[in-house]
């Protein structure tokens, strides 16, 4: 069996515009806390070597949120090098990593918007990983009817068996996705949405690990009422009574 080591990067340089605030919704207070805080707090169980969170250059909120993030979270490392893309700030983060990942590390990327990732999923992760040479993710296969539309009517209505919805963490070896990355932007970066996609178009087929609900990403502003939800079902907050 090969001894690998853990890396995770978390990209968190966009600007969340589907929720309409003033602020990236990665700094949004969730049940007293910015969420990104939440959603790195989470990822403690990986027992990465390092958690890179990669933010935009010159980012104006980090600065004051660091010194509590670095305190809470374990080798935590903070990259101001996102790029306009996620792919592009998900390089960034391997980039950073290049001199100390060996190729077969595992490297995992997660949403900075998804703070609610439980560790019954984290533990299945953590088991496909020396099995796993195309990559991997959590997903939960679609259980509603999906309709195509035009022009605001019903086209049609989509076989939904082969359906599911990616979440992450999503992963693959520190070479495979570095490689994968790299050839996606060079070729048609505007196709890459998450790092699964990346690994499709190097012909592999990542596997699947059934994830979970609660592992929902903030999107939109109801988004933040569900998330707390989830934090309070998984005895990670608990309300205080005035």
């Amino acid at each position: 069996m090969i001894e690998r080591r853990r890396w995770v990067v978390v990209p968190a340089a966009g600007v969340g515009q589907r929720m309409g605030g003033a602020q990236p919704k990665q700094y949004l207070e969730l049940a007293g806390r910015p969420l990104v805080h939440w959603t790195l707090e989470a990822l403690a169980p990986l027992e990465a070597e390092a958690i890179v969170l990669v933010v935009a250059p010159g980012d104006p909120y980090i600065d004051a949120l660091a010194p509590a993030l670095g305190a809470c979270i374990p080798r935590l490392e903070i990259l101001p090098k996102g790029g306009a893309s996620r792919a592009e700030s998900v390089a960034a983060g391997l980039s950073a990593l290049a001199e100390r990942a060996a190729p077969e590390d595992w490297v995992w990327v997660h949403d900075a918007a998804r703070p609610c990732l439980g560790v019954r999923a984290l533990e299945a992760l953590r088991a496909v990983e020396d099995g796993a040479e195309a990559g991997a993710l959590l997903a939960q296969p679609m259980d509603e009817t999906v309709k195509t539309v035009a022009a605001g009517r019903v086209q049609g209505t989509v076989d939904r068996s082969a359906l599911w919805r990616a979440q992450t963490p999503q992963g693959a070896s520190f070479a495979c996705l570095s490689k994968a990355l790299a050839r996606a932007l060079a070729e048609a970066p505007e196709a890459i949405t998450d790092e699964a996609s990346a690994l499709e178009r190097l012909g592999l087929a990542p596997r699947i690990v059934p994830g979970e609900a609660s592992n929902l990403k903030v999107t939109h502003p109801d988004d933040l009422a569900l998330a707390t939800f989830w934090l309070q079902q998984h005895g990670r907050w608990t309300p205080t009574c005035a």
